[in-house]
C-alpha cells in the first residue's frame, strides 16, 4: 500500500543523546565552584564525585529514551527522585551555586516523563528552586531562579511541540489509511462493477439463446458462457491486482472491452479503437472513466446506441438513453469526479434530453 511519506526526524532524534548531553556544560560552573571551594579535600572529592554522578544519572535517562523508549516514561521518576536528592546533597556545600542542577530535572520531566511527571515538576522544581533564593538571599539565587523558572517554560513549550508532533504523526497516518481504503473502494468498484455489468449482461443473452433452443443459438449461448467464465477469471484477477495496489488500467483494453459490453447488452456503439489520438498522460485516467462510463450505460440508462470519442485531452460517452434528470449521484461517478480531479481533469455530466453526455477534460 502507499502510505505517506515519514515525517523527517527532529533534531533530538537524529542527534540521540550527544542533543542530550551538550547541556552538561552548565554544570562547569558549580564544577569550578566545587574545586575552588575553602573546604577539605576529602570534600571536594565528594562534591565532584556528586557531580559527576548527577551527569552520569542524566545521561542514563536519556539512553533508556533512546533505547526503550516504551519505558522512558516508567522510569523517568526514579531518574528525577535521584538527580534532586544529589542536588540536594551538593548545594549543602555550594549553596545557591547548586541551583543551576534544578534545571535539568526539569528539563527531564518534561520531555521524558509522563503528563503527570511533567506537571509536579514544574511545580516543584521552580519552588525548591525559590526555596533556595530565600535562604540564600544573595543575587546570584535571584539569577538562577530566573533561569529555572524560564527553562521550565522553555520545556513545557517542547513539551507541547512533541505532543502537536505526535498528534500530527498520527493524523497523518489515519489519513494515510483512509485515503488507501477509499483508494481500494474505488478501484474495486469500478473494476467489479464492469465485469458483473458484463457478466450478467451475457448470462442473460446465453438464457434467451438457449430459449430459442435451435443449434445455431445453442452454439452461440455455450460462447457467450464461455465468455462469461472466462471473465470472471478476469474479474477476480484485477480484484486481486487492486487489493494489491499493482491494477492498471489501459485504455486501449477498456475500449474493446466497451465494445464487447454493448454489443452483449444489444446497443448499437461507436467506440473508436485507436488510442495514439490521446496524450498518453491522460490515457490511465481516460480508461478508468471509460470503464465507469459504460458500466453505467449498460446497467441504468436503457439506451439504444452509444457514441464513445476520444481527443487529445479529452474523452466523451454520449447515450440516447433515460438521461440523468431527478437521478441521485452515485459512489461510480462520485469516485470518477474524484480520481479526474486528482489528475487536475474536471468531469461533467450532462442530461441531454433524451441521453446523457459525460465528458472529461483538461483545462
Amino acid at each position: 500500500m502507499s502510505l505517506a511519506a515519514p515525517a523527517a526526524p527532529e533534531p533530538s532524534e537524529r542527534w540521540g543523546i550527544l542533543y542530550a548531553s551538550v547541556w552538561l556544560t552548565f554544570l562547569v560552573f558549580p564544577v569550578v565552584d566545587a574545586a575552588q571551594l575553602d573546604a577539605p579535600g576529602w570534600v571536594r572529592a565528594l562534591l565532584l564525585t556528586g557531580l559527576a554522578a548527577f551527569a552520569g544519572v542524566y545521561v542514563a535517562a536519556w539512553v533508556g529514551e533512546h533505547s526503550r523508549p516504551d519505558a522512558a516514561q516508567r522510569r523517568t521518576p526514579a531518574f528525577a527522585v535521584v538527580l534532586l536528592a544529589l542536588w540536594a546533597a551538593v548545594s549543602t556545600q555550594l549553596g545557591s551555586t547548586a541551583m543551576g542542577m534544578l534545571v535539568f530535572v526539569v528539563v527531564l520531566c518534561c520531555l521524558l516523563g509522563s503528563q503527570r511527571v511533567a506537571t509536579v515538576s514544574v511545580i516543584v522544581v521552580p519552588a525548591l528552586a525559590g526555596l533556595t533564593w530565600w535562604v540564600t538571599a544573595d543575587l546570584a539565587a535571584a539569577f538562577l531562579f530566573g533561569l529555572v523558572a524560564l527553562m521550565t517554560v522553555v520545556s513545557l513549550v517542547l513539551r507541547g511541540m512533541e505532543q502537536q508532533r505526535e498528534t500530527r504523526r498520527v493524523l497523518q497516518e489515519e489519513t494515510a489509511v483512509a485515503t488507501e481504503r477509499e483508494r481500494v473502494a474505488r478501484d474495486v468498484h469500478d473494476v467489479l462493477g464492469h465485469s458483473l455489468t458484463v457478466i450478467t449482461t451475457k448470462a442473460e443473452l446465453a438464457q434467451r439463446l438457449l430459449e430459442k433452443d435451435t443449434p445455431e443459438t445453442r452454439a452461440r449461448a455455450v460462447a457467450e458462457l464461455a465468455d462469461v467464465q472466462s471473465l470472471g477469471r478476469e474479474a477476480l484477477a484485477e480484484v486481486r491486482a487492486t487489493v494489491a495496489g499493482l491494477r492498471v488500467a489501459r485504455l486501449g483494453e477498456e475500449l474493446a472491452g466497451a465494445d464487447r459490453a454493448f454489443g452483449a447488452a444489444g446497443i448499437d456503439a461507436e467506440v473508436p479503437a485507436d488510442v495514439s489520438v490521446v496524450d498518453p498522460r491522460r490515457r490511465l485516467v481516460l480508461a478508468w472513466v471509460l470503464r465507469e462510463a459504460v458500466t453505467n450505460v449498460v446497467r441504468h440508462s436503457g439506451a439504444t446506441r452509444c457514441v464513445v470519442e476520444l481527443g487529445q485531452h479529452s474523452l466523451v460517452v454520449r447515450d440516447d438513453g433515460r438521461g440523468v434528470a431527478g437521478t441521485v449521484q452515485g459512489n461510480g461517478l462520485r469516485g470518477l469526479a474524484e480520481r479526474v480531479a486528482a489528475a487536475g481533469g474536471v468531469l461533467t455530466v450532462t442530461d441531454t434530453a433524451p441521453g446523457t453526455r459525460l465528458e472529461v477534460s483538461w483545462p
